[in-house]
């Protein structure tokens, strides 16, 4: 049997005791000064390199944003993907947000080539995980999880999105009373109900906003057995006390994401030393949010 990505993920969290997935989006204007004189796909790639260095040992995943690198072309794409290869060097796990969703023959494709692993020469070897959109159905979303389930590695399936806007779609009811994000959850349990590792998760995840805390405990009751993907957290408004009830009583359950808040603190504490407030921040995460769990009874 092939190694199972959700097991790959509780050992990661353990071993650095933090449920941090940091969120890489190199925004152009938001770069420091230093690169000011580099070209943009120097510049993203190196900003993202020194971020990887800066919080490498202290937390158990990264999440490099695809669409920054596919603005500047396929320069940027190269660069991604060697960025995502350079951080699995590094000992992180990768969660390629990539967001990719298209009927099943076309899905196949982005499957092979986003989750083909290290054995695929010509696709993106660095991935242990990628984001899908599932608005297709199953047939747009199986050939991931096979590709996944066989590789060893994992899916995040966006279930309800930390974006304000979501609700215009995800909370519409349907006929059978639930939501169009609470249908979904169904479907996702039942997708990964066939890859259930040693820990109790399977390697299909969903995406779930820290955003809506709220709403948490009803969807970790629909998907008992899956990895949260919680965006949302720190720019976007949610804090440490809006993610507990998407965790177990042993600190597991999934990761909680932060982008801006993460590699673009050296502007708020007003330092040349981006990698070095990057880092702090990293840790202040990592401290609140397990601070939050203890208190809940979850210890990781």
């Amino acid at each position: 049997m092939p190694p199972n990505f959700a097991d790959h993920l509780a050992d990661a969290c353990r071993e650095k005791k933090s449920i941090v997935c940091v969120g890489l989006d190199p925004h152009p204007d938001k770069l420091p000064p230093t690169f000011a004189d580099e070209d943009p796909v120097t510049a993203a790639a190196a900003f993202c390199r020194a971020i990887v260095d800066a919080v490498a040992d202290c937390v158990p995943v990264v999440k490099p944003n695809i669409a920054f690198f596919e603005a500047l072309g396929p320069l940027g794409v190269a660069a991604y993907a060697d960025l995502c290869a350079y951080a699995c060097s590094k000992g992180l796990l990768v969660i390629g947000d990539i967001k990719r969703g298209d009927i099943g023959s076309t899905a196949e494709a982005y499957a092979r080539g986003f989750l083909g692993g290290r054995n695929n020469k010509t696709g993106f070897a660095g991935h242990d995980a990628v984001t899908v959109n599932p608005y297709l159905g199953s047939d747009g979303i199986q050939p991931f999880v096979d590709q996944a389930v066989a590789g060893g590695r994992g899916i995040f399936v966006l279930v309800k999105t930390s974006n304000p806007s979501s609700a215009e779609l995800q909370d519409l009811l349907l006929q059978t009373g639930g939501t169009v994000a609470e249908e979904m959850a169904r479907l996702v349990d039942s997708w990964g109900a066939g890859s259930i590792g040693k820990c109790g998760f399977s390697s299909i995840g969903a995406v779930v906003g820290a955003t809506h805390g709220g709403e948490l405990a009803r969807f970790r009751t629909l998907m008992p057995h899956t990895l949260f993907l919680l965006p949302g957290y720190g720019a976007q408004g949610a804090g440490a006390g809006d993610i507990i009830d998407a965790f177990r009583k042993d600190g597991l359950g999934g990761v909680v994401n932060a982008s801006r808040s993460i590699i673009f603190a050296y502007r708020k504490e007003s330092t040349t030393d981006f990698a070095g407030a990057a880092r702090v921040a990293a840790e202040r995460m990592t401290a609140a949010l397990n601070a939050a769990l203890k208190k809940a009874g979850k210890p990781l």
